[in-house]
């Protein structure tokens, strides 16, 4: 790690197709949702069958202040705008001595946004970037 102090008791590594991102304070969007269909069987009112469909998989963001990381971030979305090819990747919780609590493989990778920092004077706030990304499906690593 290089110029990162963290507050918080956790804090997350993000790699995408080998690119170390740096690292950020929150992770919100590790998640998934099963579609369900209800099927009615003729004959038993009793219940309804409820058949598993498709997996969605939600939108994962990223914040942090501004570290020197913000460069990293820029230099991959400057390659992706020659050639958007989505990505596996890992995000990594872990604990402020490096020693992971938990990690995730994330499938095929995209960016869907990132809004960097907002500098404001008047505000004792430090300055912070938002990556979203979405993807294909999430394993344990």
């Amino acid at each position: 790690m290089t110029d990162k102090t963290f507050a918080t008791s956790v804090f997350f590594t993000l790699a995408i197709g080998g690119n170390d991102l740096g690292a950020f304070h929150t992770c919100d969007g590790l998640g998934a949702q099963v579609e369900v269909e209800t099927y009615a069987e003729g004959g038993n009112n009793g219940f309804a069958w409820q058949l598993p469909g498709r997996v969605t998989w939600s939108n994962i963001t990223l914040t942090r202040p501004v570290t020197s990381d913000t460069a990293k971030i820029a230099r991959w979305l400057d390659e992706l705008v020659r050639r958007v090819e989505p990505k596996n990747g890992e995000i990594v919780a872990l604990k402020p001595d490096l020693s992971r609590i938990v990690s995730w493989q994330v499938l095929g990778i995209v960016p869907v946004r990132w809004q960097g920092p907002s500098f404001d004077p008047s505000s004792s706030r430090a300055a912070t970037e938002t990556l979203e990304i979405a993807h294909e499906g999430l394993r344990p690593a």
